[in-house]
């Protein structure tokens, strides 16, 4: 189950990266837990499919269209799985990248819950808090 955990969540990662969104959801559990941590735009618990794809829009619409994630490594361990990404964007004249671990629970081949942690949260919010 550990592999494919691990499957499931590179193949969400591959999809987000090419702007395939309803793939995304497809690995997203319809009632699924989404933790943003901070103060900025983007912090906030978000729950379901429509919260996430507004979480989605809105990171994209401020950066322009820029937000991207990098995945670096995935590693799993039963039902938990830990995502080592690198997470780029630019707004308002500056470009902004920073290493971030998500860390995700998976039940039954879907993700039930989502958490991030960054690696500045200060950087972070003053990022996304650009006028």
């Amino acid at each position: 189950m550990t592999d494919q955990n691990t499957a499931v969540l590179s193949q969400a990662y591959t999809a987000f990266a090419v702007g395939d969104i309803a793939t995304v959801l497809t690995i997203l559990s319809d009632d699924i837990t989404w933790h943003v941590p901070g103060r900025g735009p983007l912090a906030g618990d978000y729950r379901g499919h429509d919260d996430v794809v507004g979480f989605f829009g809105k990171g994209m619409d401020l950066s322009g269209g820029t937000l991207r994630v990098e995945v670096d490594e995935i590693i799993s361990d039963g039902d938990r799985v830990v995502a080592l990404t690198t997470v780029s964007a630019e707004r308002a004249g500056r470009r902004w990248s920073s290493p971030e671990v998500h860390v995700w629970r998976v039940r039954d081949g879907k993700a039930v819950e989502f958490r991030e942690y960054q690696g500045d949260q200060q950087a972070e919010d003053e990022f996304w808090s650009l006028p």
